[in-house]
């Protein structure tokens, strides 16, 4: 009998679960394949960006709201789309995904299934999706405040989230390597969430200076920057020179704006998963959702008002959670997704049920 056939006979073949010899392989190579994984994950995004702005938005233009309505439909299916293929990447442990994925504080690195990833990653995904509506109010103020004519906006918001994916890869990465280099900090983040959802409870409506935004007023001070709007331009010419535009400006603001929301949603999601692959793709794909879905709700973000209250709730939820793993107390990610996915649900109902509406202006 040949040694493949003894092979054979000792261990029935299940696709599901490679063997010693698979596991020895991916573990040495383990490094190089996530790098690959993660570069290719990167060029497929930029690839969606390539689309976006040089086939679909070539032209500036004002977009309708069937059209807004029209690709965070798209999105959604994606983001919905990848986490399909984020159960298979695990179940079959495609180039080490999966394999000794980081854990809670005091628990060991263990495989993860198909099943358990897909949770985990549609609970981060659906948890950065609704904490980018306060961005999306936010961004709606800063857009009136410079009163950024709305066949620009579009521009503004593709070059802003560019910026906010590498911000937010780099934010990322440094978590994932405190919380591996320091298991406390899963602490300091539970209280800083906790912290965050209460503190917010109590703060009134946002104001928004973007004059004292300290980039705006570098700026201000390093190069000359035009009174008024040239077109789409961020970089124009005055009296012969150089010169940056206010939607120059109106990018610097966007930009900054979103690190700050990342301070409160790249904690947030750590406490739902500690594998920096899930919480990486969950926070792009919300990232590439939010232009649309600024132009879908930014009118009628004021209808929404309880809202507010359910993320408060999600924050203070997620940073109990990390805490609790002090005490060796653990969720199922299908508890967490439930609870996330039904307060959500609940301040949206409530919100059109029992809030009146309020006039808001177009952005």
């Amino acid at each position: 009998m040949s040694g493949r056939t003894r092979a054979s006979a000792r261990r029935p073949f299940d696709p599901h679960v490679p063997d010693m010899t698979d596991l020895l392989f991916l573990a040495a190579t383990d490094g190089a394949a996530k790098t690959w994984f993660y570069a290719g994950f990167v060029a497929m995004i930029l690839f969606f960006l390539a689309l976006d702005l040089g086939v679909f938005n070539r032209t500036s233009h004002v977009t309708t709201l069937r059209e807004a309505l029209t690709w965070t439909g798209v999105w959604v299916t994606t983001a919905l789309c990848f986490g399909v293929a984020v159960y298979f990447i695990y179940e079959h442990k495609w180039l080490g995904i999966g394999l000794d994925v980081p854990q809670g504080a005091g628990e060991a690195a263990r495989h993860v299934g198909g099943g358990e990833a897909a949770g985990l990653y549609l609970t981060a995904w659906m948890l950065e999706y609704a904490l980018s509506m306060d961005n999306i109010f936010v961004m709606a103020l800063i857009f009136r405040y410079f009163m950024v004519p709305a066949i620009h906006q579009h521009r503004v918001l593709f070059w802003g989230i560019l910026g906010a994916l590498a911000l937010r890869g780099v934010m990322i990465w440094v978590g994932a390597e405190l919380i591996h280099a320091f298991h406390w900090i899963e602490y300091v983040f539970g209280a800083f969430l906790v912290f965050t959802g209460l503190k917010m409870l109590k703060a009134g409506d946002a104001e928004i200076d973007p004059e004292r935004n300290p980039l705006v007023r570098l700026a201000r001070r390093l190069v000359r920057v035009s009174p008024t709007f040239d077109g789409d331009r961020f970089i124009t010419t005055m009296d012969g020179a150089k010169a940056v535009t206010p939607l120059f400006l109106v990018l610097l603001v966007v930009e900054t704006t979103d690190v700050v929301f990342a301070v409160d949603s790249i904690p947030a999601v750590f406490g739902v998963t500690r594998d920096p692959f899930l919480v990486f793709t969950s926070n792009i794909f919300a990232i590439l959702g939010l232009r649309s879905l600024y132009f879908a709700l930014a009118a009628i973000m004021g209808r929404f008002e309880h809202l507010k209250y359910a993320l408060c709730l999600i924050l203070v939820f997620i940073g109990a959670k990390m805490l609790a793993t002090m005490w060796g107390l653990s969720m199922s990610p299908k508890l967490s997704l439930a609870i996330v996915a039904s307060t959500l649900a609940l301040g949206v109902v409530s919100s059109l049920l029992f809030c009146k509406p309020r006039d808001a202006e177009a952005a």
